[in-house]
């Protein structure tokens, strides 16, 4: 069954309407009509089963049959920090990260970042990974479309996830132990928010590790090899999903 986001203004007692490039979607490539079932989220969390009642140019009406909390979501918050990469790594990022369950994405401006982005282009980079955001949330059976924050300096980076998760995680390779990591994910899934901090493919500075861990994150291992910035938060963000459906 096809799923699609609609803002919640469009949801009312017993029906939905669809607008914008859904409607042309739906009923030109998926050729669906009168009578079809689909399923809708508003993006806050709440999921409907629905019947097309009607089409025309510029909308669909849908009736609802049902509705729920949808049962996609995690049950905890998980913001990824991610170190600005090169090229269009970011958008592999943000379509795996969504896929796997995150609850936002933040770029970070760090000092090993080889990518500078225009301050003419951010509004438009921004949209464009806020799209692939709501594609993968699409694909992937999400009931909220996870967002892709502005870019943040480093230390503003910091200074929101530790005023914001109950558990800051950063992944840096002259870290050595996998069981402190292990302790420090089942911790982390047990809170109801954490962030992980990723680095950009030079990673992370001494300095930049230093002070994250001044300010109340923990450094732990990914193990004995060195990912690439592409692997390490879908690694992370894969071992702490696991364990949160776990639980």
């Amino acid at each position: 069954m096809s799923g699609f986001f609609v803002d919640p203004e469009n949801v009312f007692d017993d029906e939905i309407r669809i607008t914008g490039g859904d409607v042309n979607h739906i009923k030109n490539v998926m050729r669906m009509k009168a009578g079809d079932v689909i399923n809708v989220s508003d993006g806050t969390g709440f999921t409907y089963v629905c019947e097309i009642a009607d089409t025309s140019k510029d909308e669909l009406r849908l009736i609802i049959k049902s509705k729920k909390m949808a049962d996609t979501e995690l049950g905890i918050r998980i913001s990824l920090y991610q170190g600005l990469p090169k090229k269009d790594k970011m958008e592999l990022i943000i379509q795996k990260a969504v896929e796997l369950g995150v609850y936002d994405i933040y770029p970070v401006i760090t000092e090993r970042a080889v990518v500078k982005i225009d301050p003419r282009k951010v509004k438009e980079k921004v949209e464009r990974w806020n799209r692939i955001s709501e594609s993968a949330a699409k694909q992937s059976g999400r009931s909220i479309i996870p967002v892709v924050h502005e870019p943040l300096s480093y230390k503003n980076a910091l200074t929101s996830a530790v005023e914001t998760c109950d558990t800051v995680l950063i992944p840096y390779e002259n870290v050595k132990g996998m069981a402190y990591a292990d302790e420090c994910i089942n911790q982390a899934v047990r809170k109801p928010a954490s962030a992980v901090f990723i680095g950009p493919e030079g990673g992370f500075s001494d300095e930049e590790a230093e002070l994250a861990v001044s300010m109340g994150a923990k450094a732990i291992s990914l193990g004995s090899r060195i990912l690439r910035t592409e692997t390490a938060g879908l690694c992370t963000l894969s071992v702490m999903m696991f364990k949160a459906e776990t639980l």
